[in-house]
């Protein structure tokens, strides 16, 4: 998939733990697991806002485009 989310890079920066981030935001671990693996089809804007919000970043922090080109 060409959109990669880099959650977990942003997660070291800020040393913050997964189930920190998700009780912060309000989702469960397992739907964070599941952002953090890149198997999420969507994520809404309200999820990415909080994220963003907690973890004082940007969606450009955390979102990434890669060209596949086959």
């Amino acid at each position: 998939m060409p959109i990669i989310l880099n959650l977990d890079v942003m997660l070291a920066k800020r040393k913050m733990r997964s189930n920190e981030l998700a009780e912060k935001i309000g989702i469960t671990t397992a739907n964070l697991s599941i952002l953090k693996t890149g198997k999420a089809k969507a994520v809404r804007f309200s999820t990415l806002e909080s994220i963003c919000d907690v973890l004082e970043c940007q969606p450009g922090d955390i979102l990434e485009y890669v060209n596949e080109i086959k």
